[in-house]
This record gives C-alpha cells, structure tokens and sequence, in this order.
C-alpha cells in the first residue's frame, strides 16, 4: 500500500512538501506519481518520476515544482512552490509495485487534502 503526508492548509506563495511511501510485501517499485482531484473534475497528472529519475511534469507546476525519490526507502517526495488557490486538491499518489510474489500492481494512495488559502 501507499503512505501519503504532508497535506494541510498553506498560504498563498508558500511551499508544499508531499511524501509518500510504498509499505509492505514489496519487491520492487518501478513509476511513480502524483495526481490531484478537484471536486467535480477528473484525476489530473501533477509529475511522474521513473526508477532512474527521469522525470514528467503538468504544465502548471513545471516550473515550480520538483519530484525526487528514495529507492532505498521505496518513497517518493513532491515539492510545490509558490502556491496557488489553483493547487488547492486532493493529491493522490500512485506506484507501480511488483510485489513479493513477483505480481505487478497499481497501487494508490489514499489522498492528502491540500489548500492554499490565506
């Protein structure tokens, strides 16, 4: 399964640290990802990073933001700056997993709410 933390209300400007964790029976963790949710709209890409970083970004947070990951650690961060009543969603991560039964899976997170509100 996947962890997700780092949600919570930030003024307008600010930055945003999300991190998520893939826990359990797992071999390997191959993509991952950020999504985020508005009521309402669908499920829209934020950034994706594969096992050997390279990485994808939205248009609206390309230039502000960054995602990185720990191998080691199976997790995944994603930094958001300058923020906007924009960004303001439900931010879901997202993993590829092979587990320890060598079965590939798609795994979610359970969403972290995110305001930007003064």
């Amino acid at each position: 399964q996947l962890q997700a933390s780092g949600g919570g209300l930030v003024q307008p400007g600010r930055s945003l640290r999300l991190s998520c964790a893939a826990v359990g029976a797992i071999f390997k963790v191959f993509d991952m990802g950020w999504y985020r949710q508005i009521p309402g709209k669908q499920r829209e890409l934020v950034a994706t990073i594969r096992r050997d970083d390279i990485r994808n970004y939205a248009d609206s947070v390309r230039d502000r933001s960054f995602i990185s990951r720990d191998n080691a650690k199976d997790t995944m961060y994603l930094q958001i700056d300058n923020l906007t009543p924009e960004d303001t969603a439900v931010y879901y991560c997202h993993a590829n997993v092979l587990d320890d039964q060598i079965r590939e899976s798609d795994y979610w997170g359970q969403g972290t709410q995110v305001t930007v509100s003064s």
